[in-house]
């Protein structure tokens, strides 16, 4: 995805599992092999596990960076759908840019981003898949949470 950083486009790497959470978000000047390659390690060194499997877009840069991992086996570029986990977790990011009329530079959006994805990982419940009192359940237990980390020092 493209952020408009201080009036330049950089763009938005972000990796994502299969339940949706977000496990990392990068802000890259460009596009390319070393970019993904920082994503990539990033992701290695602070989930501690290789993962079985790792969709991605079409982008020949993954293929480059994994290959240079030596992962390249566990690679599955994704077509229309497979990708679609990473694409939506994009939107609040929009909704965030656009009222905020653009982030001012690459590390205010980076620390936005990184404290972000924590805060969207524990709201984010999926209401669809579970019923309505244990939504309630989970709420409450997000907001407590959330009460003991807010609490000021």
């Amino acid at each position: 995805m493209v952020v408009k950083v201080g009036g330049r486009r950089m763009w938005l790497w972000r990796a994502v599992d299969d339940e949706g959470e977000i496990l990392d978000v990068l802000i890259q000047k460009r596009r390319n092999a070393a970019a993904a390659m920082k994503l990539l390690r990033r992701l290695l060194k602070n989930q501690g596990v290789h993962p079985e499997t790792i969709t991605t877009d079409k982008l020949a840069s993954y293929r480059a960076a994994l290959r240079k991992l030596g992962i390249l086996d566990r690679h599955r570029p994704g077509g229309m759908r497979q990708n679609n986990r990473a694409e939506n977790s994009h939107l609040p990011i929009r909704r965030r840019e656009r009222k905020q009329q653009k982030f001012k530079s690459q590390g205010s959006a980076q620390r936005f981003l990184s404290a972000y994805a924590p805060i969207y990982n524990l709201f984010n419940t999926s209401p669809h898949l579970i019923s309505r009192p244990g939504l309630r359940t989970l709420r409450a237990a997000a907001h407590a949470e959330w009460a003991i980390v807010s609490q000021a020092v």
